[in-house]
């Protein structure tokens, strides 16, 4: 796998390219630039982002790393730009989901999920809620679908919140958002 050569003039243009896009949504799945190697940047499954060890503690400097982010069908999370796509790992996911705002009852509610991006994302089918369950700890990782195949990862006390609120249909237990059912678990887990 490559790397950039001199990983700060490295950051320093991405950051560069990244500000000329100016403010709003940008089209990173309509870009298709040239790979340009690996970084040496992690977003960890606290939310934080880490380049070259060091914590990047400016959250105007994330956010705008944040607008550049794509995952792509290979699985694999990259900065992109017009001109140039870095590769990075992410631990557990992109953003974390850090309040949820419940509207109406039952199968009418509607969930909107913040980011600690402050995205505000409604799920539904273009943003899907999904529990992925570890099989052996049963540990639940909460996701959902914040833009293209980026996902936020639903903070302990935002799921018991939606837990709260959940239904039981056939032995799963789960939450209507937008009219149609997320389960929060497999089916019979909340009997355990």
């Amino acid at each position: 796998m490559s790397t950039l050569n001199n990983g700060n003039s490295g950051l320093s243009a991405l950051i560069k390219a990244a500000r000329a896009q100016g403010d709003g949504a940008l089209p990173v799945d309509k870009w298709h630039p040239k790979h340009c190697g690996h970084m040496d940047m992690v977003i960890r499954k606290d939310g934080s982002w880490w380049h070259e060890g060091t914590c990047i503690t400016r959250a105007p400097l994330v956010k705008l790393f944040a607008r550049v982010l794509r995952k792509d069908e290979d699985g694999e999370t990259y900065l992109v730009t017009p001109v140039e796509k870095i590769h990075i790992n992410v631990e557990c996911a992109h953003f974390l989901a850090v309040r949820v705002d419940i509207e109406g009852s039952s199968k009418n509610q509607r969930l909107f999920f913040t980011t600690n991006m402050d995205e505000v994302i409604e799920v539904g089918a273009e943003h899907p809620l999904s529990v992925e369950t570890d099989p052996v700890s049963l540990e639940p990782t909460p996701l959902v679908r914040v833009r293209g195949r980026l996902d936020a990862l639903i903070i302990r006390s935002v799921f018991y919140e939606l837990v709260e609120h959940a239904f039981e249909i056939d032995n799963q237990l789960g939450i209507y958002a937008g009219g149609i059912f997320f389960p929060l678990g497999p089916k019979g887990i909340h009997d355990v």
